[in-house]
């Protein structure tokens, strides 16, 4: 065998050891990619019709209560309590439920803060990752999932079980159940995005537990404060956890011990009669609880947006 011949064979088997690289299909890749396009601009206008739809939700309750209550609206509705025939189409406003609303959803929001805030504290600085924390949250879900009408059956019965009436503070009581869950739930969110490594330096320094909650503290502040807002414009706007407990009155609240009365049941109440007028009142009365829980809502916003700044992400 002469030499090019061997060096044909030993080329041949060398070709032969090696691999075979096969160039991908370029249709099945195209097809592939078009339908994974196709997906996401499917999903993006889902998206985007569900946001157009919450929006539009939101303009048509906006503009039903505008359209009917605004032409009520009056300077003597907000600043004064019912007369005797408020509602029989008389005089008088709603100055008296507007009142106790803020004493019921402050005092009540109060109430969970001060559970609240320790109890996720403690989960974070404590026990951190385990069993026990993955209980917690799940029966904060639950009782977040609970109706507030629920809420209402337990505080009424707890209210005669202690021999307490109708009054503020049994309606600050059960109120607190409705807004504990959605406190404690909005903390731990803002407490789970703090850095992993603030706890960690701080551990490597000697920082003790106790020492880590008030740096976890600190650190979660503007959201702490924007779940406290959060959950006072939820306690403001219920009615069925205040509709058997806080009673309703038309004078203004001047006890803990006494039935005291908030917008919501006044909205009820108004929608209840048959006068056109007083319908109308009731609407207002929508529209001032509306421009509140708005106004809240707002200033959770910008006090998470201007106090966020100074946070370590």
């Amino acid at each position: 065998m002469n030499a090019k011949a061997t060096k044909r064979v030993v080329s041949e088997r060398v070709a032969a050891r090696q691999p075979t690289l096969h160039p991908p299909n370029p249709p099945v890749v195209s097809l592939r990619l078009k339908r994974r396009h196709a997906e996401e601009l499917i999903f993006v206008a889902i998206m985007r019709l569900c946001m157009i739809g919450a929006a539009l939700a939101l303009g048509m309750i906006l503009a039903v209560i505008c359209w009917r209550g605004i032409g009520a609206l009056s300077i003597e509705m907000i600043t004064q309590p019912p007369r005797g025939s408020f509602y029989l189409g008389g005089g008088g406003g709603i100055a008296n439920a507007i009142v106790g609303s803020l004493l019921l959803a402050l005092g009540a929001t109060v109430v969970a803060a001060c559970l609240s805030v320790p109890l996720v504290l403690y989960l974070h600085a404590y026990l951190g990752y385990s069993r026990a924390t993955n209980w917690l949250r799940l029966t904060l879900d639950i009782m977040w999932g609970i109706p507030s009408i629920v809420y209402g059956a337990f505080g009424f019965a707890l209210m005669i079980f202690l021999g307490l009436r109708a009054s503020l503070l049994a309606g600050i009581i059960t109120l607190s159940f409705v807004v504990l869950p959605i406190l404690a739930r909005a903390f731990d969110e803002v407490l789970a995005m703090a850095p992993r490594q603030l706890q960690e330096t701080g551990f490597a320094l000697g920082t003790t537990r106790l020492e880590m909650a008030g740096l976890l503290l600190r650190q979660s502040l503007p959201g702490l404060l924007t779940a406290i807002l959060l959950a006072f414009g939820r306690g403001i706007g219920d009615a069925a956890a205040v509709l058997f407990t806080a009673g309703y009155t038309d004078n203004m609240p001047t006890s803990l011990l006494q039935p005291v009365a908030s917008l919501p049941l006044a909205v009820f109440f108004q929608l209840g009669t048959p006068f056109p007028t007083v319908q109308s009142r009731a609407y207002a009365s929508a529209l001032v609880l509306t421009i509140i829980i708005l106004a809240i809502s707002l200033t959770a916003h910008l006090l998470l947006r201007k106090m966020g700044r100074y946070v370590v992400r």
